[in-house]
């Protein structure tokens, strides 16, 4: 049996009636994410939500469920995926009459959450912690290359690196603090 449970304080962080209408509003939601995932769940230090890009409505949203439901693929960026494709009623968010969304994560996304972003339909990823950032603490985000993201450009999505970069790398601190496993060394 497979069961794929968001927590239940997730709804008390995001708020899914507010429109998170500037790119550092959508950035804190991430990284309070993350810090509660840490803190209340001993999950990865990891947060993530899709929104529509013009008008900041939230439409999903993710942490890192990895160890606490023993499951590789259960990224915050996947999560967020798949809670935004349900909220929205459709396999891709690039389907006719959505508007344009964008995925806002609290570090740079992994190789298997930046291709699941081509997959899911985000016109745009933006990520505050590096992977250098991830990689200090020992977490591997696998083959990412500059052409990755050269590929995702060309199909016409943008990409915004490091954005509050410093706020997001001081989550890894914490988990570092509480002791928090790495996981896929």
């Amino acid at each position: 049996m497979i069961r794929i449970d968001l927590p239940v304080w997730l709804h008390e962080v995001a708020d899914f009636d507010r429109i998170y209408a500037t790119r550092e509003e959508r950035m804190q939601l991430c990284i309070a994410l993350a810090r509660e995932n840490i803190l209340r769940d001993r999950g990865g230090p990891f947060g993530a939500a899709v929104f529509e890009c013009e008008s900041g409505k939230l439409v999903g949203a993710g942490v890192n469920r990895v160890v606490p439901l023993n499951n590789s693929v259960l990224h915050a960026e996947i999560l967020a995926y798949m809670s935004a494709e349900a909220w929205v009623g459709s396999y891709t968010l690039a389907a006719d009459g959505l508007p344009a969304h964008e995925i806002v994560s609290s570090c740079e996304p992994c190789a298997m959450c930046l291709g699941g972003a081509l997959w899911a339909g985000v016109k745009r990823i933006v990520y505050g912690a590096t992977r250098d950032d991830a990689a200090e603490l020992d977490f591997d985000e696998g083959p990412v290359f500059p052409e990755s993201y050269n590929y995702l450009r060309a199909r016409g999505i943008e990409i915004v690196p490091g954005f509050m970069r410093a706020e997001a790398r001081a989550i890894f601190e914490l988990y570092r603090d509480e002791g928090g496993p790495i996981y896929n060394a």
